[in-house]
This record gives C-alpha cells, structure tokens and sequence, in this order.
C-alpha cells in the first residue's frame, strides 16, 4: 500500500521558519522524482519544489527561491522541506508528490499558517 504521510505544519510567525517532513512507504522511493506543493484557499494547487530521484537536482518556484530547501534521504524514504523567513503568503495546505513514469502518489497534506 503506497503511502506518503506530511508531517511539521502549523502555525509560525512571520519570518520564522519550518521543517516539512514526508515519509514513504509502499513504492520504490528512490525511483521517484519528489516535489513539495501547496494550495491556499481559494488558489489553484502551485508546485513549490521538486527534487530528482537519482541527481538531487532541485528546482523551486520564484516564490520560495532563497528561502526554501528540499532534500531527500533515500535510505530512509523521506523527502524534507525547510522553509525560512516565512510570509503570510506562504500560508497553504503542503502536499507531498511522487512522480515516476506517470505514476502519481499524493499525501493528504499538511497545514501551514503564516501569522502573527
């Protein structure tokens, strides 16, 4: 059973910071190019980052350029998200996404609220 679980939401104040953390289970995690998304209400779904299955190569949204992380750890299947310097438009629902051959695994999201 494919499983991604987000964990590390909640709330901080602006300019703070937050560590995103996915586990999974269930597929061969290493294969699998990893990406960090969010929807805020009201807002389309937005990719933030992604990160390759082999290289590590990243890429981030101009948003989140120079504040964001992602990483993972193939020996531990899990794919982290650090998040810097926060903003309250930063504030959304954090998705966790496997991509490979189109194969498409989803997590059910973790909530992100950017207030003082």
């Amino acid at each position: 059973q494919v499983q991604l679980v987000e964990s590390g939401g909640g709330l901080v104040q602006p300019g703070g910071s937050l560590r995103l953390s996915c586990a999974a289970s269930g597929f061969t995690f290493s294969s699998y190019a990893m990406s960090w998304y969010r929807q805020a209400p009201g807002k389309k779904r937005e990719l933030v980052a992604v990160i390759s299955s082999t290289r590590g190569s990243t890429n981030y949204a101009d948003s989140v350029k120079g504040r964001f992380t992602i990483s993972r750890d193939n020996a531990k299947n899990t794919v982290l998200l650090q998040m810097n310097s926060l903003k309250p438009e930063d504030t959304a629902v954090y998705y966790c996404e496997a991509y490979w051959r189109g194969s498409q695994y989803w997590g059910q999201g973790t909530q992100v609220t950017v207030s003082s």
